[in-house]
């Protein structure tokens, strides 16, 4: 595929999620993200106040994970823990949908939390994203979440968490960009570690890719 190395840096969400992450990680995690110009720093919503000084005068973005990993908890929740983040000065959010009421199909549930935070995010002018966590998920199920997403209108739609006990699929973008027809933008996360993976993500119709690994990701774009 036709990418040059910037363009391709600019697709990353540059991601630090872990439980016992530190200042220092994520200090880190900022200066690599201003070195390589990506998109955004993924992180905890704890942390956004700091990446935010961290990154003023760059135009990467500060992303919060709500209700990450799991997603258990309340419509309410979601949108308060999203609230404080814009507040704090998050650009993105990235919320867990609640994996066990897609599970049950109760799509009401879903299509209410969807529009619930996208219309807070959307009136903050805050790009707002949807974890699907598609390792516990069929594909028809897949599909409907998707199906969702494409009339309610998020800015993604996203495959995983990293945290699940999968990521993401060629098979999985293949099926979320077919589904939502360029309504919404695709992102690949988990698993997501080197050059090969991440151009098959690409090809596939994903136009962010979340990942831990980016410097390793360009290593091998260097390299081909």
């Amino acid at each position: 595929m036709k990418i040059t190395r910037a363009q391709l840096a600019k697709t990353f969400d540059h991601t630090f999620l872990k439980a016992y992450a530190t200042e220092d990680d994520l200090h880190k995690l900022c200066e690599e993200a201003k070195i390589l110009n990506t998109a955004m720093v993924a992180i905890n919503p704890v942390w956004v106040s700091y990446c935010k000084k961290e990154l003023e005068g760059t135009d990467v973005h500060v992303g919060a994970a709500i209700s990450f990993p799991l997603g258990q908890t309340t419509i309410p929740e979601k949108v308060s823990e999203t609230l404080k983040s814009i507040e704090d000065g998050a650009d993105e959010i990235d919320y867990v949908i609640n994996v066990g009421r897609a599970k049950m199909h109760d799509w009401d549930y879903i299509r209410e939390e969807m529009e619930a935070i996208t219309k807070v995010c959307k009136e903050r002018n805050i790009i707002i994203k949807v974890i699907f966590e598609n390792c516990y998920l069929e594909k028809d199920e897949i599909r409907q979440l998707a199906l969702i997403a494409k009339d309610v209108k998020p800015d993604f739609i996203k495959t995983s968490t990293g945290f699940g006990t999968g990521g993401a699929t060629v098979e999985d973008v293949k099926l979320m960009v077919e589904t939502v027809d360029g309504a919404v933008k695709v992102k690949a996360a988990g698993g997501i570690r080197d050059w090969e993976t991440c151009k098959a993500m690409l090809e596939a119709g994903a136009v962010r890719i979340g990942t831990s690994s980016s410097l390793k990701i360009l290593e091998g774009f260097d390299a081909q």
